[in-house]
């Protein structure tokens, strides 16, 4: 949900008819996009690749066909990147001819409020993600290979997911729909799992328990399909300003490929290193193709990324955590996206009326958000820290989901030995 307003396709047609013209010599066009802020993009890299690749290279103790791995997975993705930003501004093309368009509601009353802004660009993110998490199975599974099942349905997982988040961006499905398509998704996945249903109980309750492993059984299927459907939904609702979509979804990738390197490094069992190692794979090409997305959707906006990407980053990212076998990581990563869905709750249950855009109010004059009495995240911190402009307040709900992401590595940390 980005912060925008659709136009009608028939807005055109109803407006006052203008004087004839000379025809000109070439069929009008809409103006080009901005061109993509490689500065951002670049300053975002530096502070994740500084690390990342001192815990690969140096502080780790990775075998090397897994770090060979990783490294070609990281190339491919790369070229992702590169054949993502050449394609968002032609496919931006084509979805302005078919009017799948909007404007931005937070900087309405100003020249750029004006602006046809392409939506439904998550498209093009969703299509390349897939084709190099394909081409990658060339470099690294063989046919015989005890993931490629596994690999191959996340891949018809996430694939039922960018379908049906276009299908929304087309059709503007309502709410209750919405909660319901990433449980479609997600059983291409559900249905391929072989892995474990069992649980390690936290050592505090084992004498409560009685057990130190709990196998859930189909109860375990059932929490990876509503986590599926609270990742996808959780990203989608906590969004309205330039950037904060995209922009959540690679801070907490970030976060997933640290954590992965980090559980790698501190193992010794195989299986449990492929499981981390299948989530890198996964989540390489999200943060890649994002950053591309992020470097055209970053403000002021020059595309809308539309459900399309909200639901794959949602269903990628759950993915990558079911199949790595930190779903409870996964969860307190999410926390900012917690919070923002409890602070919606009241206004999705219908108990309080729900607006159809959930966004603060822009003052033209002075360019700042101020905060409503909507129950999101972002009209939280407007409501607690004061009126600021749109891009400021973007970076720092980035920033307090990276704050979020840190303590959870500090919690884990506290924890070792002594929860699990």
């Amino acid at each position: 949900m980005a912060a925008r307003k659709r136009a009608s396709a028939t807005a055109d047609a109803t407006q006052k008819p203008e004087p004839e013209k000379p025809k000109p010599e070439s069929p009008p066009s809409d103006p080009p996009i901005r061109p993509p802020k490689f500065p951002t993009i670049l300053k975002i890299l530096l502070v994740f690749l500084i690390p990342y690749s001192y815990l690969i290279f140096y502080h780790c103790k990775i075998d090397y066909e897994l770090k060979k791995s990783i490294s070609i997975s990281a190339f491919v993705s790369m070229m992702g990147f590169f054949v993502t930003v050449k394609m968002i501004p032609v496919a931006s093309k084509y979805v302005l001819r078919r009017n799948l368009f909007g404007y931005d509601i937070n900087k309405k009353g100003t020249p750029d409020g004006s602006i046809k802004v392409p939506e439904s660009l998550g498209i093009v993110v969703g299509i390349v993600f897939l084709v190099v998490a394909i081409l990658f199975q060339y470099f690294n599974f063989t046919a015989d290979s005890n993931w490629l099942v596994e690999y191959n349905a996340a891949l018809a997982s996430i694939c039922f997911m960018i379908l049906l988040g276009f299908v929304d961006d087309v059709l503007d499905v309502p709410w209750r729909v919405k909660l319901v398509l990433p449980s479609i998704a997600a059983l291409p996945l559900l249905m391929a799992y072989a892995g474990h249903t069992t649980i390690i109980i936290p050592k505090p309750l084992v004498p409560y328990v009685g057990l130190e492993i709990l196998d859930l059984g189909w109860i375990y299927k059932l929490y990876m399909g509503l986590l599926a459907v609270f990742c996808t939904n959780s990203i989608n609702i906590h969004a309205g300003i330039n950037g904060l979509e995209v922009g959540q979804t690679v801070v907490i990738s970030c976060a997933i490929l640290i954590h992965n390197i980090v559980q790698i490094g501190a193992s010794s069992d195989p299986e449990y290193k492929q499981a981390h190692a299948f989530s890198i794979y996964l989540v390489q090409p999200l943060l890649a193709t994002s950053l591309a997305l992020l470097s055209y959707n970053w403000y002021p906006s020059s595309v809308f990324v539309g459900d399309t990407y909200t639901y794959f980053a949602g269903m990628a990212m759950a993915v990558a955590g079911i199949l790595g076998h930190f779903s409870e990581t996964l969860l307190v990563f999410f926390a900012p996206q917690v919070l923002n869905f409890l602070l919606s709750l009241p206004q999705l249950a219908g108990i309080i009326p729900c607006p159809r855009h959930r966004l603060p109010k822009f003052d033209p004059k002075s360019g700042l958000l101020t905060g409503t009495n909507d129950g999101t995240l972002v009209n939280l911190f407007l409501r607690q820290f004061g009126r600021m402009s749109e891009k400021t307040l973007c970076i720092q709900l980035l920033v307090f989901q990276g704050v979020c992401c840190g303590f959870c590595f500090l919690l884990r940390w506290f924890l070792t030995g002594w929860y699990k």
